[in-house]
């Protein structure tokens, strides 16, 4: 089939196809390794598939949050991608496309971050970078290709026998002394995507400066093929398995804080790892500490197409329901499930009425964080004298209950802008505040080699101290040896909270119920507006500059008191760091409800946060179901107020 360039002209003209499209599509049939491509477009042209054309090819893909992200299968299947088909019921080859994830834009941004990587590090040496994968399709294929490429053109490079978490790339990075790291996954978004996550020496996600250079590299190619270095000037590949494996839960279980706990009468887990990476580490080591574990076995089988589940999100309830089935003939006490990258951990807890009920990421992290803070003032971790010292990390849309938590305990909050990444700035920054000369007087080795213990004294003594920190889209960290949110330390750290509600005779709800009402009743609700493709775009861009350049004076029938435009005002963090320029309006009203909105840098939505919150004391009841109404009057104002911005 040949392409038909006069009817995409045609189709320009009749404003069918997006000037942009047609754009896109010269550029990626110039820089195309094979007529694998312009066959693809053929086809979709011939069918005059106008709306797919455009949303493969409306933009090139950029660094957003979590790096890049797209569809590796489209809409349409075209017959050329479909091929002999794949493992898992998956076409053959990755959709085309300049807005999509496949060897095209794979290769530009794998050679980018490589020659920054060779920038910075110089001719003293080669290069090292780590590559792990999820189970999602074609997950294996890129970190193979990534792995390929970076040992052609001169890098050493470690790449994972199977598939692996996000988070014990982050861990292996800083164990190997690696200068950078890439993990292969789309987290928790539906089976038709993928992603390419990016990270620097420190274990974090790319941050700036680092990310504008990565990105002017990747620009300035313009093909997906590349001249490999002479066979002599090759890196060495070195597969990791089970050895990576063991020095990462060695660490995981420094995060038990009274491994007393576990001697008594254990809570009963069930656990899901819905189909990705999760069992790999977490079944294994809760069971090594002496959990009771159960797995639901028809999710145990790591497939990416998550076949059964509609959206492989531990988030949502239905993506659990087959571990709170197992629970019910179990009489297990919480469900723990993650998603395919193990980074992000729901929960569902049995209550004392019996019923199971599902945790939000604000209440999971409220657990964890009110737990950790209290037992390491009576495990002597914090002292009075060091209190100053200890910090509490969230993002500005998580909870405010947390800082309520720890102003209690007299220790530090900072926000950060939404995306793990900020929170690992913030523990580069503390580790980096240590003296060297103090770090070298306990091992020549560096920082990453001192024990858990000995780090906290350094950071206690010189910097900050991180005892936890989260997000609410069910991200939680509560060590500085990862620098990503972690699932798989997560359901340690969680299970041990369930241990001790269990050892004082409460259910996990009871126990959350006990907090509120103490700091007061704390809700939120995340909402968001969905909106697919390239007409999607716009619209999700029109919104979120609507409400910059019309920000609301009066909300439901409250005053609005402040708002704060992270992208155009100076904004300045609780320790005076400046606040990176992004998208989001932050309002607040004269009746102590708040929200938010921006647009993802990960998924086709806006997203909305609202807040409220009552007083502590008094009928906690009443109090539950006044904040209740209150949002949802909120969000019934904001959804009006959206469709006529």
């Amino acid at each position: 089939m040949i392409l038909s360039h006069e009817k995409i002209e045609t189709a320009v003209a009749a404003g069918k196809l997006l000037a942009s499209a047609q754009q896109n599509i010269q550029n990626f049939l110039a820089g195309a390794s094979s007529d694998f491509a312009e066959r693809t477009i053929a086809e979709l042209v011939e069918r005059e598939e106008w709306s797919e054309i455009n949303d493969r090819f409306f933009k090139t893909l950029a660094f957003g949050t979590g790096g890049l992200r797209g569809r590796t299968i489209g809409r349409v299947i075209t017959s050329v991608e479909q091929g002999e088909g794949g493992p898992n019921g998956r076409p053959q080859y990755p959709c085309v496309g300049t807005a999509t994830m496949n060897f095209y834009n794979l290769s530009r941004a794998v050679r980018g971050l490589i020659a920054y990587v060779k920038q910075h590090v110089g001719n003293e040496r080669k290069p090292r970078l780590v590559f792990a994968h999820d189970t999602r399709h074609f997950s294996r294929d890129f970190a193979e290709f990534c792995a390929k490429a970076a040992t052609e053109l001169g890098c050493d490079a470690w790449l994972f026998e199977g598939a692996r978490s996000t988070p014990q790339l982050s861990f292996s990075i800083r164990d190997l002394n690696a200068d950078a790291g890439v993990v292969l996954t789309a987290s928790h978004n539906p089976s038709h995507d993928n992603g390419f996550k990016a990270y620097f020496n420190d274990g974090g996600q790319i941050v700036e400066p680092h990310a504008k250079n990565i990105i002017a590299e990747v620009n300035v190619l313009d093909t997906e093929n590349y001249e490999p270095l002479p066979v002599a000037e090759h890196g060495t590949l070195t597969m990791m398995g089970q050895d990576m494996d063991q020095r990462y839960c060695d660490k995981l279980r420094s995060l038990l804080m009274r491994p007393e706990l576990l001697q008594g009468d254990k809570a009963k887990v069930v656990f899901t790892n819905l189909h990705g990476t999760g069992g790999t580490i977490v079944v294994p080591m809760m069971r090594a500490l002496g959990f009771d574990v159960d797995t639901v076995p028809a999710q145990d089988v790591q497939d990416g197409r998550f076949p059964t589940v509609d959206s492989p999100n531990p988030e949502n309830a239905p993506a659990l329901k087959m571990a709170i089935d197992l629970a019910e003939e179990t009489n297990a006490d919480i469900v723990i499930g993650t998603d395919p990258d193990s980074d992000r951990m729901g929960v569902a807890a049995r209550n004392a009425a019996g019923k199971i009920v599902l945790l939000s990421g604000n209440q999971i992290g409220s657990l964890m964080a009110w737990y950790r803070v209290k037992t390491a003032f009576e495990i002597g971790w914090i002292s009075d004298a060091t209190r100053s010292r200890a910090v509490l990390i969230k993002t500005y849309v998580t909870t405010e209950l947390q800082r309520a938590i720890a102003d209690h305990f007299g220790i530090r909050t900072v926000d950060t802008l939404t995306g793990f990444k900020y929170i690992a700035e913030k523990l580069r920054k503390y580790e980096q505040t240590i003296p060297v000369e103090k770090v070298s007087a306990l091992s020549p080795a560096g920082y990453r080699s001192l024990s858990e213990e000995q780090t906290r004294s350094l950071r206690l003594e010189y910097s900050r101290f991180f005892i936890f920190g989260g997000e609410e889209s069910y991200g939680y960290l509560g060590c500085d040896f990862v620098r990503d949110k972690d699932a798989n330390g997560s359901a340690v750290m969680f299970a041990e909270v369930a241990a001790y509600a269990r050892s004082q005779g409460l259910t996990l709800p009871d126990l959350l119920d006990q907090i509120y009402s103490q700091f007061g009743y704390f809700l939120e609700y995340g909402k968001s507006l969905v909106m697919e493709g390239a007409d999607g775009a716009a619209r999700i861009a029109a919104l979120a500059a609507s409400y910059a350049d019309q920000p609301p004076t009066e909300v439901d029938g409250s005053a609005v008191v402040r708002v704060r435009d992270f992208a155009k005002q100076d904004l300045f963090d609780d320790e005076g760091d400046a606040i990176p320029k992004e998208k989001m309006l932050f309002v607040e009203l004269a009746d102590g409800r708040k929200f938010a909105v921006r647009p993802s840098g990960t998924e086709p939505k806006i997203k909305f946060y609202l807040f409220g919150s009552s007083a502590p004391g008094g009928d906690l009841a009443a109090s539950k179901a006044q904040v209740v109404a209150s949002l949802d009057s909120l969000w019934r104002w904001i959804e009006a107020d959206a469709k006529i911005r």
